[in-house]
This record gives C-alpha cells, sequence and structure tokens, in this order.
C-alpha cells in the first residue's frame, strides 16, 4: 500500500491535469499549478490524438470528452510530388482523433476541476526544497506549497527537469519551423482522410473539416532556430510570404497557402525533439510528458505518450509504497516504448524534404513500400494497440 497521500503537479497543458486526475482516481490528493494566467494560452494548433492514447484518456472519464472536441480521421494518404498513395489501416483500430490542442488543453482542464483537482494560475517555479518526508515547491509569486511529491509536467522547457539533474539535454532542433491554419479555398480533400505530403521544397500535412475548410500544418525546413515568441515576433504576412513561395509549384500546398490569411495563420516556432534523458526522476521529483519524453511531431504519438505516461505514473505511485520504488517503476514501465517511438520519428524527419530524385523513386518503389518498410501495421501497429491496465497492480522493479 502507497503511504504517498498528496502531490503538486507542475504545468497544466496535457499531461498535467491529466496527471492529477488519475492520481486521484488513484486515491492520491492532487494539485496543479501552471505558469500561465490560464488553459493553453494561445500556444499551439492542431494535433492527433491516437487510440492509444484516447484510450488512456477513456481510464480517468475523459475519452468522451475529448472525442466530442475531436474530428475522426481513419484513413490516410501519402502524396509525393503530387501523386498520391493509399496507406492501409491498423486493421480493428478506431480512427485517429484530430483536436485544436487549445480546446484540448480546455477539456482536460475543466474534465479535472469537475473530478475534484484543484488548479491554480499564475504560478512559476522558481524552486524546490526538499524534506525526509516531503517537498516544498517556491513559485514566482512568494507563495509556496507542500505534498509528498512533486511531478514536474512543465514541458519541453522544464524547470523540474533542471532541478532533478542540471546536467540534463534540452530539446533539439529539427531543422524545420512549424505552422498551421484552418483555411477555406476549393482544394479537392477526400473527407475522413489524412494527407502527408511530400512537396517539391517542404513537407505538409492537410485534411477537410467539410463545407469547404481545410485544416493544414507546414513544416519549413530552416537553418534559424526560432523559439515561438521569437516566431510570432514576425509579422504572419512575413510568414505567409514564405509559405507561398515554397509550396507554389504543389497541388494542393499552394492553393492552401493562397488562401491562408493572416488572421489565420498559426505560428508555433522550431520544432523539437527531445534526446533520451538520464535521469526521469530524483528524491521527490519526476518527471511527465513531454519534460521527459517529446518525440517530434512527425511520430503522430507525442500528446498520446503524455497522456499515457501520467496515467501510468499514477498507477505506480498508488501501488508502491515509496516514491523512489514508484518512480523506478514508472521509468521501466515507459523508457523503452517512448525512446523507440522517438527513434521512428527521427528518421522520418530525415527524409521530410526529399529532392527529385528521390520522390521519382519514392514513386516507383511507393506499392513495395506500403505493404513492407510503410505498412501501419508493421510501424505503428503495436504502437496504437497498447492499452494500459489500470487494476492491475505494479510490482516493484
Amino acid at each position: 500500500m502507497s503511504r504517498i497521500r498528496s502531490a503538486l503537479v507542475i504545468g497544466g497543458g496535457i499531461a498535467g491535469p491529466v496527471a492529477a486526475t488519475a492520481l486521484l482516481k488513484a486515491g492520491i490528493d492532487a494539485r496543479v499549478y501552471e505558469a500561465y494566467p490560464g488553459t493553453s494560452y494561445g500556444i499551439g494548433s492542431g494535433l492527433a490524438l491516437a487510440p492509444n492514447g484516447v484510450a488512456a484518456l477513456d481510464i480517468i472519464g475523459a475519452g468522451d470528452p475529448v472525442r466530442a472536441i475531436a474530428q475522426p480521421v481513419s484513413k490516410m494518404i501519402l502524396s509525393v510530388g503530387g501523386n498520391q498513395h493509399h496507406l492501409p489501416a491498423v486493421p480493428g483500430e478506431p480512427p485517429l482523433q484530430l483536436v485544436d490542442r487549445a480546446e484540448l488543453h480546455q477539456t482536460l482542464h475543466d474534465h479535472a476541476v469537475a473530478a475534484g483537482v484543484h488548479v491554480e494560475f499564475d504560478k512559476r517555479l522558481i524552486g524546490v526544497d526538499e524534506h525526509s518526508d516531503g517537498v516544498t515547491a517556491r513559485f514566482a509569486d512568494g507563495s509556496t506549497a507542500t505534498a509528498d511529491v512533486l511531478i514536474g509536467a512543465d514541458g519541453i522547457r522544464s524547470t523540474v527537469r533542471g532541478l532533478i539533474d542540471p546536467n540534463a539535454p534540452g530539446p533539439k532542433f529539427t531543422g524545420m519551423l512549424g505552422f498551421g491554419a484552418s483555411t477555406f479555398c476549393d482544394a479537392e480533400v477526400p473527407a475522413d482522410t489524412m494527407v502527408f505530403a511530400f512537396g517539391k521544397r517542404a513537407y505538409y500535412l492537410y485534411w477537410s473539416a467539410g463545407d469547404g475548410q481545410v485544416f493544414w500544418g507546414a513544416n519549413l525546413p530552416s537553418k534559424q532556430y526560432l523559439t515561438l515568441t521569437e516566431a510570432r515576433a514576425i509579422p504572419a504576412e512575413h510568414w505567409l510570404t514564405i509559405l507561398r513561395d515554397t509550396y507554389a509549384e504543389d497541388t494542393p500546398g499552394g492553393v492552401l497557402a493562397r488562401s491562408t490569411t493572416p488572421e489565420q495563420l498559426e505560428v508555433t516556432g522550431g520544432l523539437h525533439i527531445m534526446p533520451p534523458v538520464p535521469h526521469w526522476y530524483r528524491g521527490r521529483m519526476v518527471l511527465v510528458g513531454d519534460a521527459v519524453h517529446a518525440p517530434s511531431n512527425s511520430s503522430g504519438q507525442g500528446a498520446s505518450l503524455a497522456v499515457e505516461s501520467a496515467v501510468q505514473l499514477a498507477r505506480c505511485l498508488r501501488d508502491l509504497p515509496e516514491p523512489e520504488a514508484a518512480f523506478a517503476a514508472y521509468e521501466r514501465l515507459r523508457r523503452e516504448r517512448v525512446e523507440g517511438i522517438a527513434a521512428r520519428a527521427a528518421k522520418i524527419n530525415s527524409s521530410k524534404t526529399p529532392g527529385p530524385v528521390a520522390r521519382k523513386m519514392m514513386n516507383l518503389l511507393m506499392p513495395l513500400m506500403v505493404k513492407t518498410v510503410m505498412n501501419p501495421e508493421k510501424t505503428v501497429g503495436a504502437e496504437r494497440r497498447y492499452r494500459i491496465d489500470w487494476d492491475a497492480r505494479v510490482q516493484s522493479a
């Protein structure tokens, strides 16, 4: 039986509210402290939740609220230089759920609060004091909070990660800047389908929301790294000029870029991938979500892995008596899976800007590739079939 009765969760994005809700389900009082003044606070655009991630949300009762704001997509097409190749679906698996990140943050927040989670905003963590029987968080406004354990769900620029290990690696730039938009245009986009397009000069993806509305995301190659703040300091008109030039010769990339207005463009800045983090925990502090594993957007699993890890961490804290034993079991359950998916995504990143010869070869080999190395059953089938057995007791490592 666990002797852990309370937890401080630093970060109110995706992993934070899920972890807190799962902890309450496990009988552990959890409070969330978010640095920003509100949920999401204008960060991010669209993302996809895989079946494994939605299944983990079902454990805490958040699956249906998320499905209510999502658009299911069950078909996928790979477009190479305008030539389209239909990818087989993973047999027996539910569709991907496409959601707006801000809406997802709000939905998870609302669900956590309804479950009884206490959430405070404008709480930027500046330090932690550990004691023999607890941990105290210090915030920039001078306030403090104390509990048995502290969970760092504070994202890719995690403060908690640096407190656990000052030498911990930070996120790595993938060499691409991210953009997203929802626009109206007459481009032909099949319903219930996500298209992954290798354009002449850059990669992009798109899907239809019906009635002429199309969501699209661009991965713009860039030698210069820009943070979210730096990228958004540049006028949207400037970015649209670059995007329209980059995708001018692509179909429907050119139409999508020309149809997008400055008001519709969502700028997300440099796209990241987290290298393996040596130390997931120390003492009474532990990391979860993007703070410890953030595969690039190419994985299609970033948010889903964050949800899974939050639920698994709650199981471990529920079943094991001491923080160190619980954290060790949690890392044992998660590290191999998340690092394997990150490695797969890294390989995809390296192929997002094929030249003309490579594009021609891809089209020639695609019929064979979709049956072998690109077959979803072989590449992501096991990833999407992963399910957490909440009722099973976690054993000590």
